[in-house]
Protein backbone atom coordinates (compact mmCIF):
# COMPACT_ATOMS: atom_id res chain seq x y z
CA UNK A 1 0.00 0.00 0.00
CA UNK A 2 2.65 2.46 0.71
CA UNK A 3 4.56 1.54 -2.41
CA UNK A 4 1.01 2.38 -4.05
CA UNK A 5 1.18 5.77 -2.37
CA UNK A 6 4.85 6.33 -3.22
CA UNK A 7 4.23 6.09 -7.10
CA UNK A 8 1.13 7.93 -6.82
CA UNK A 9 2.83 11.03 -5.24
CA UNK A 10 5.80 10.40 -8.11
CA UNK A 11 3.82 10.18 -10.69
CA UNK A 12 1.38 13.58 -9.36
CA UNK A 13 4.55 15.64 -9.51
CA UNK A 14 6.54 14.01 -12.48
CA UNK A 15 4.28 16.83 -14.94
CA UNK A 16 4.83 19.88 -12.80
CA UNK A 17 8.23 18.98 -12.62
CA UNK A 18 8.94 18.48 -15.74
CA UNK A 19 7.04 21.93 -16.84
CA UNK A 20 9.29 23.61 -14.26
CA UNK A 21 11.91 22.46 -16.15
CA UNK A 22 11.05 23.29 -19.43
CA UNK A 23 10.10 26.90 -17.85
CA UNK A 24 13.77 27.21 -16.53
CA UNK A 25 15.60 26.63 -20.01
CA UNK A 26 12.78 28.60 -21.56
CA UNK A 27 13.79 31.29 -19.26
CA UNK A 28 17.36 30.49 -20.29
CA UNK A 29 16.78 31.55 -23.64
CA UNK A 30 14.93 34.20 -23.73
CA UNK A 31 17.77 35.56 -21.39
CA UNK A 32 20.56 34.96 -23.83
CA UNK A 33 18.14 36.31 -26.43
CA UNK A 34 18.08 39.22 -24.77
CA UNK A 35 21.59 40.13 -23.95
CA UNK A 36 22.00 39.57 -27.85
CA UNK A 37 19.30 42.40 -28.14
CA UNK A 38 21.10 44.63 -25.89
CA UNK A 39 24.31 44.11 -27.46
CA UNK A 40 23.36 44.43 -30.76
CA UNK A 41 21.21 47.81 -29.37
CA UNK A 42 24.39 49.17 -27.74
CA UNK A 43 25.89 48.56 -31.22
CA UNK A 44 23.61 50.18 -33.10
CA UNK A 45 23.38 53.22 -30.30
CA UNK A 46 27.37 53.34 -31.34
CA UNK A 47 27.07 53.50 -34.69
CA UNK A 48 24.50 56.41 -34.63
CA UNK A 49 26.22 58.27 -32.62
CA UNK A 50 29.50 58.09 -34.83
CA UNK A 51 26.91 59.11 -37.49
CA UNK A 52 25.92 62.70 -35.78
CA UNK A 53 29.78 63.65 -36.07
CA UNK A 54 29.22 65.43 -39.32
CA UNK A 55 33.23 64.50 -40.05
CA UNK A 56 32.44 60.98 -39.74
CA UNK A 57 29.38 62.06 -42.19
CA UNK A 58 31.73 63.57 -44.59
CA UNK A 59 34.27 60.89 -44.63
CA UNK A 60 31.53 58.69 -45.33
CA UNK A 61 30.48 60.25 -48.22
CA UNK A 62 33.94 60.72 -49.78
CA UNK A 63 34.35 57.17 -49.47
CA UNK A 64 30.54 55.37 -50.36
CA UNK A 65 29.61 58.25 -52.36
CA UNK A 66 32.94 59.52 -54.31
CA UNK A 67 32.64 63.19 -53.09
CA UNK A 68 34.73 65.58 -53.68
CA UNK A 69 34.81 69.10 -51.42
CA UNK A 70 34.42 72.33 -53.82
CA UNK A 71 38.14 72.79 -55.83
CA UNK A 72 39.09 69.30 -55.28
CA UNK A 73 39.18 67.10 -58.81
CA UNK A 74 37.79 64.00 -58.38
CA UNK A 75 39.38 60.46 -60.52
CA UNK A 76 38.50 57.18 -61.26
CA UNK A 77 41.11 55.21 -62.62
CA UNK A 78 40.27 52.19 -64.80
CA UNK A 79 41.88 49.21 -65.61
CA UNK A 80 41.17 48.39 -69.56
CA UNK A 81 42.47 45.40 -69.06
CA UNK A 82 40.69 44.35 -66.18
CA UNK A 83 38.88 41.02 -66.19
CA UNK A 84 35.44 40.72 -64.47
CA UNK A 85 32.86 38.12 -64.54
CA UNK A 86 29.29 40.04 -65.18
CA UNK A 87 27.14 37.27 -62.95
CA UNK A 88 27.71 34.12 -61.00
CA UNK A 89 28.57 30.75 -63.54
CA UNK A 90 28.99 32.94 -66.26
CA UNK A 91 32.54 33.03 -68.27
CA UNK A 92 34.95 36.45 -67.12
CA UNK A 93 34.34 39.51 -69.52
CA UNK A 94 37.48 41.27 -70.18
CA UNK A 95 36.86 45.47 -70.56
CA UNK A 96 37.64 47.15 -73.54
CA UNK A 97 39.95 49.72 -73.94
CA UNK A 98 37.85 53.24 -73.87
CA UNK A 99 39.59 54.62 -77.09
CA UNK A 100 38.12 55.60 -79.85
CA UNK A 101 38.84 54.08 -83.27
CA UNK A 102 39.70 56.41 -86.11
CA UNK A 103 37.10 56.46 -88.80
CA UNK A 104 34.68 54.65 -87.32
CA UNK A 105 31.27 56.32 -87.01
CA UNK A 106 29.56 55.78 -83.21
CA UNK A 107 26.82 53.98 -84.35
CA UNK A 108 29.23 51.01 -85.78
CA UNK A 109 31.17 50.98 -82.78
CA UNK A 110 27.91 50.80 -80.99
CA UNK A 111 26.68 48.01 -83.19
CA UNK A 112 29.95 46.32 -82.71
CA UNK A 113 28.89 45.61 -78.98
CA UNK A 114 26.15 43.91 -80.04
CA UNK A 115 27.64 40.53 -81.02
CA UNK A 116 30.28 40.84 -77.58
CA UNK A 117 27.26 41.68 -75.35
CA UNK A 118 25.24 38.28 -76.62
CA UNK A 119 27.74 36.42 -76.87
CA UNK A 120 28.68 36.83 -72.88
CA UNK A 121 25.26 34.59 -72.22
Amino acid sequence: MLGLAVCAVVLTLAYPMREYLAQRSQIAQLAQQQETQLSRVAALEQQRKRWEDPAYVKAQARRRLQYVMPGEVGYVVLDPGQVRTSAPGRRPVTVAPSGKAEGTPWYSRLWGTVPAADSTR
